[in-house]
């Protein structure tokens, strides 16, 4: 895969992050998403970082009678880990600092997809091995690189939601989401560039 041109993005050399300061949206069944366009300014060095530097994992997984390539790359950072750039220690602090009244504890480990264009992609699912299966909890999402939608909808079924997210972008999904909504990216046969997805959740959630 070619080197992101820094160009593509914003012209910021070193990555900074800004206060936190998103605007929640209720959803409904207890959950809730809150949504920090650009929070990462500066990112395309950190993208061009991740997409060489980290050893990207590529699973295989049984899906009915055949062995499937999952279509994304991987790496998980578990609690004790060293973290694979400086920005995705400083995001993770700053986010344990602003939510830590409220989630009741920190963010302690990271999980890394590299979506290598738009074929690449994930299926409706929730973060819900582990406390979250019947706890609520946040994940926090920083998205760097090729605008990707983040799709939600109710698990027991209901209207769907899009969330469009650009480079820098933050989500964090809250109260209820894993447990009562599902999530997903779809497929984008006009997108061509990479786009990596930072997923900072708490300790016993995966």
């Amino acid at each position: 895969m070619s080197a992101l041109q820094p160009s593509l993005f914003d012209d910021a050399e070193r990555p900074t992050l800004a206060p936190v300061d998103p605007r929640r949206t209720r959803l409904d069944r207890g959950a809730w998403v809150d949504l920090h366009p650009g929070w990462v300014s500066g990112g395309d060095t950190v993208l061009d970082d991740l997409v060489r530097e980290v050893p990207w994992h590529a699973e295989r997984r049984q899906m009915y009678d055949r062995v499937l390539d999952v279509p994304r790359l991987t790496k998980f950072y578990g609690e004790h880990e060293p973290l694979p750039h400086p920005l995705v220690a400083q995001a993770r602090t700053a986010l344990s600092e602003h939510y830590r009244d409220e989630l009741g504890e920190d963010f302690v480990t990271a999980g890394l997809c590299l979506y290598r264009d738009g074929r690449d992609s994930v299926a409706w699912h929730g973060d819900r091995i582990g406390r979250s299966r019947e706890q609520d909890t946040m994940v926090a999402i920083i998205s760097l690189g090729a605008q990707r939608v983040l799709a939600l909808r109710p698990r027991d079924g209901g209207p769907s939601t899009r969330l469009p997210l650009g480079h820098g972008d933050l989500v964090v999904m809250g109260g209820s989401c894993q447990r009562t909504w599902d999530h997903s990216v779809p497929k984008a046969a006009a997108v061509s560039g990479p786009r990596i997805s930072i997923q900072l959740r708490v300790r016993g959630v995966r």
